[in-house]
């Protein structure tokens, strides 16, 4: 049996209780900066399995690292445990059922992807007792993902400056090796303040903030066709000022999320949306406070991680799928739309975009290639700010039905079935297997690291969010 293999079963050994972290983390269903109990419970499972934990760290309660060993090499394995508002629903049902209306649901699968990494820590920890391996291994509790750049503000405390390498995971409808840059991005709120009056009586004497809130929403539409094409910027509207509408209301606000390939590009447009909201405010005669959120930096690949992540993988295997895992799977595809599904089968490589079809979950791995590191992908992940202070590889793993889109009740629902398990015990083996590999093979970090300056080449890390931001001192 090989190291990949023993360390695997470590996984495996313990895989009940591993469901069961996951379920209770489903359960809690805690939002960004607000993740007590999730973290709570992660901290006192890492104690329990024999690491020394650190709690509330770059000024976020909910933010811990557990460590085991010491010296070379660091270790660093990221989980996240946040859910999101709004997609409360059962677990395990093929239909959309509410457990709270406007409750928390896991709509992106953070149960499984913290789980899945503390198992991963926890194995890695045990195989390093048994084999006599020196180093540090560290799980780092990562919260408020979803809006909120928790490692972000991690990395600009320095609390990843000491480590050799970092892995992850995410949940997702296929397996492939997570490679490419992701989109850097600023989340702002714009706050519209004016005068209420009278709406019929005495209008000439009110100053609406939410007219100034549509124009500069309408400027920056006008402002899409003068930005390069791979920026986005999205927003909410999340202050209208009440519900009166005999009253011009005096105060409302906007989110924004701006995205483009790297951080002074988002810079740029971030400039100009401003100017937009101040000549909003002009045009109204109200004023604009505008808030900086929190931020988060593009992901440099690392293909020496990829590629043996890959090797990794392809040792392990996948898991199967059993009849009944099979029909529930089917059901749950069904409520997806035929473009969902189409989106996702005409997004697979050839090899696999025939095999797939007609089929409601991934079977098979996604070839791999050094070249896909040149992917431009659409989303943001604070996993990111990591990758450029330390060599950072993720996996996807298949714990969705073929076609989910992330962020959707179908998301919530499969997250407590033993399908999602299974791909969340898949990710932990592989992640286990990756690390073990990399501390056997100094010669490897040393290239993983030499890529990583490559890549960079004259750029330096800068934090994208402002030393005088605080983690969630905004909301």
């Amino acid at each position: 049996m090989s190291d990949v293999q023993k360390i695997a079963r470590f996984v495996e050994e313990k895989k009940d209780k591993w469901i069961q972290v996951s379920d209770q983390i489903w359960d809690f269903a805690e939002t960004r900066f607000q993740e007590v109990q999730s973290a709570k419970y992660l901290c006192e499972t890492l104690e329990s399995e024999g690491f020394t934990v650190e709690k509330g760290l770059a000024d976020m309660p909910t933010a811990f690292v557990g460590s085991f060993g010491s010296g070379s090499p660091v270790v660093a394995i990221l989980g996240e445990y946040d859910a999101l508002s709004g997609l409360s629903q059962q677990g395990g049902v093929a239909t959309e059922e509410p457990i709270t209306s406007g409750g928390n649901g896991h709509g992106c699968g953070h149960n499984l992807l913290g789980t899945g990494s503390l198992a991963a820590a926890v194995a890695l920890k045990e195989m390093m007792a048994a084999e006599g391996l020196q180093g540090t291994v560290r799980y780092y509790g990562c919260p408020a993902e979803e809006g909120g750049s928790g490692k972000t503000y991690m990395v600009r405390e320095g609390v990843f400056d000491d480590v050799d390498f970092a892995l992850s995971w995410h949940p997702w409808s296929v397996n492939a090796i997570f490679t490419g840059s992701s989109l850097a991005n600023y989340q702002v709120y714009f706050r519209f303040k004016g005068k209420s009056s009278h709406a019929a009586a005495a209008p000439h004497l009110g100053r609406s903030a939410l007219d100034a809130v549509e124009l500069m929403n309408v400027g920056v539409n006008y402002l899409r066709e003068h930005v390069i094409q791979e920026a986005r910027m999205h927003y909410a509207v999340t202050n209208t000022g009440g519900f009166s509408p005999n009253v011009v209301q005096a105060e409302a606000e906007v989110l924004y999320l701006i995205r483009a390939p790297k951080t002074p590009q988002v810079q740029d447009i971030y400039e100009r949306v401003c100017n937009i909201a101040k000549g909003a405010a002009l045009m109204t005669g109200t004023e604009v406070e505008i808030v900086f959120d929190k931020a988060c930096s593009n992901l440099v690949p690392n293909t020496t991680l990829e590629t043996k992540m890959y090797e990794v993988w392809n040792e392990i295997g996948l898991p199967e799928f059993n009849e009944e895992e099979l029909k529930f799977a089917e059901q749950l595809q069904a409520t997806l739309s035929e473009a969902d599904i189409a989106n996702e089968i005409d997004n697979l490589p050839k090899e696999l975009a025939g095999v797939y079809k007609g089929k409601a979950m991934a079977d098979a791995i996604h070839p791999y290639s050094v070249d896909q590191a040149d992917t431009l992908l659409a989303g943001s992940t604070d996993v990111g700010d990591v990758s450029w202070v330390t060599p950072t590889t993720q996996l996807m793993s298949a714990a969705w039905v073929l076609g989910t889109p992330a962020h959707t009740w179908q998301v919530v629902t499969i997250g407590k079935t033993s399908i999602a398990q299974k791909g969340m015990l898949q990710a932990a083996k592989v992640m286990a297997g990756t690390a073990l590999e990399m501390m056997k093979s100094p010669e490897l970090i040393a290239q993983s690291k030499k890529e990583l300056k490559e890549r960079l080449g004259d750029d330096k890390y800068v934090s994208p969010i402002p030393a005088d931001i605080m983690p969630g001192s905004n909301e």
